[in-house]
């Protein structure tokens, strides 16, 4: 059933309608770098700005108009019967306490909701498997980004394969390539739990199982930063995965990455930090490209000053808040897998100052 779910949550509809809007802790995400709009401060699959999540909301909209055709009807109905024939008997047993007249069955109304209904399922079944086999693709479209999505204890990973490197917190696209709508495709996987990608206004939500490659496509309509959660709960801070999406115009994406394919920018004024973090255990969970650190463990911080977001986007990625993480990140994401290295202060600012170059 696990399999299922995740071959089909590209159109989960039922899911999608009755959360409309994300967890509160998304509303973390929003401290984001201002010079990008931030498209709908409660983002919602009812906002589409992909072509992927404007498939899924156009068959949202035909399950609610035919749902409320069929509610009026019936309560129309029911209504009409209600004044309709309690009027008549009143009048027709006035004064008459037996049993009213008893009707056993019509061929005619038998007929028509046994139909009706099967042709409206019917309608229902050929639209929506419509939309899964134009949304559910198991092979990247001809030309497509393809970029490796892996969902951690909490946090994302995005694998730019053969761009030749690999990030964190962001994922970053481009909205053309050679002046045309460029599509994305996501290889979704999962190092620990289930996790679940959703970025309402971009796509549908998609599990993330370990032991199973799932896929999703994205192809945005408009530049912008895009928010999204991880929407199976996956533990302790499963309100603190949050997803960033940055949409750029074709010419910032390929500076962005041409500065994500260069190695860690190497500053003699902060010589004494860099040594400093290459001596501690945090090169066996961390890569920082062009140095000794080469651990996968957790986020590559070849780029860390690139993104607006740490934790996951649980903080803005400032200097305070960069040496508050670095004391201890159990005060800012009780529970993650960081532990407070127990650095002095003086330490700390150090090490942050060296990490503070690498953008």
């Amino acid at each position: 059933m696990r399999q299922i779910a995740a071959r089909e949550g590209s159109v989960a509809l039922f899911a999608t309608l009755a959360a409309t809007c994300v967890a509160p802790a998304l509303t973390a995400a929003l401290v984001c770098d201002p010079s990008l709009p931030l498209h709908s401060g409660t983002p919602s699959m009812f906002d589409p700005r992909s072509a992927p999540a404007e498939m899924i909301l156009d068959i949202t909209w035909l399950v609610i108009a035919i749902c409320a055709v069929i509610f009026v009807v019936m309560e129309g109905l029911i209504i009409w019967a209600i004044i309709r024939y309690r009027a008549k008997h009143a009048r027709d047993t006035a004064g008459d306490t037996g049993e009213p007249p008893q009707v056993y069955g019509s061929n005619p109304i038998e007929l028509a909701w046994t139909v009706i209904p099967l042709l409206i399922v019917f309608v229902l079944f050929l639209v929506s498997a419509r939309g899964i086999f134009e949304i559910d693709k198991q092979e990247p479209p001809p030309g497509a980004l393809e970029v490796r999505v892996v969902g951690h204890r909490w946090w994302w990973e995005f694998d730019y394969g053969d761009l030749g490197f690999s990030t964190a917190a962001e994922l970053h696209i481009p909205l053309t390539k050679d002046g045309q709508p460029q599509s994305v495709f996501l290889t979704l996987e999962s190092a620990d739990v289930i996790h679940s990608f959703w970025v309402p206004q971009l796509g549908g939500k998609k599990d993330v199982v370990p032991g199973r490659t799932n896929y999703l496509w994205l192809q945005p309509r408009e530049t912008g930063r895009f928010v999204g959660q991880c929407a199976e709960y996956c533990g302790a801070q499963h309100a603190g995965m949050l997803i960033n999406v940055v949409v750029h115009e074709e010419d910032d994406f390929n500076a962005w990455v041409a500065n994500q394919q260069k190695p860690a920018h190497d500053d003699p004024a902060t010589a004494d930090g860099r040594d400093l973090f290459l001596s501690t255990a945090c090169i066996n969970c961390h890569t920082v490209r062009g140095t000794v650190a080469n651990g996968t463990f957790a986020p590559d911080l070849t780029h860390l000053m690139s993104r607006s977001v740490l934790g996951s986007g649980v903080i803005a990625n400032t200097p305070e808040h960069l040496r508050a993480w670095v004391w201890d990140p159990q005060d800012a994401k009780p529970g993650c897998d960081m532990p407070a290295m127990k650095l002095t202060r003086e330490d700390t600012d150090r090490i942050c100052a060296w990490l503070e170059t690498l953008h």
